[in-house]
């Protein structure tokens, strides 16, 4: 126990000891002003403002493969790189301007193409854009009316 003891009384003082030094004066000047501009720059995001966030395409036939280009402008405060864009469906594919940073102010343009094959009726199809924005992801979105083959426009069958 008096042991027990000992040990307990050497590890606490070793603890109060230890403390006694001021932290503050050990951080170099420079490092705290290179620390503060960093701090300041991660506060500095890209913003991806489109044109539209969503495009029509109306009434087309099954089977057609139909794209849209949807422009947008860097209006954030740090360059802009997009690392992703992936559709909701294997129908639906963009691209993208791929390792590169679009300055704040600067326009881009993002292509998506939608396959309207075994796609029927009514579609809504999102692209999800992963990018140095605040939020981390953007949004676009796609729909149109897919006339099944077969059909007229009027909706009846073609003979």
């Amino acid at each position: 126990m008096k042991k027990g003891l000992l040990m307990l009384a050497a590890v606490a003082a070793m603890v109060f000891t230890s403390c006694k030094e001021n932290a503050s004066e050990k951080v170099k000047e420079e490092n705290a002003k290179e620390v503060a501009e960093r701090d300041a720059k991660s506060e500095e995001f890209a913003a991806m403002t489109f044109n539209e966030e969503m495009h029509d395409f109306g009434t087309i036939q099954e089977g057609d493969v139909v794209e849209h280009v949807f422009s947008f402008t860097n209006t954030g405060d740090a360059p802009l790189v997009i690392t992703n864009a992936k559709g909701s469906c294997g129908c639906t594919v963009p691209s993208w301007p791929r390792g590169e940073e679009i300055a704040p102010g600067e326009k881009g343009e993002m292509t998506v193409k939608f396959n309207s094959k075994g796609k029927p009726n009514n579609q809504m199809k999102t692209v999800r854009i992963t990018a140095n924005t605040e939020s981390g992801q953007e949004m676009i979105k796609i729909k149109a009316f897919v006339q099944p083959k077969g059909q007229a426009a009027s909706g009846n069958p073609v003979k």
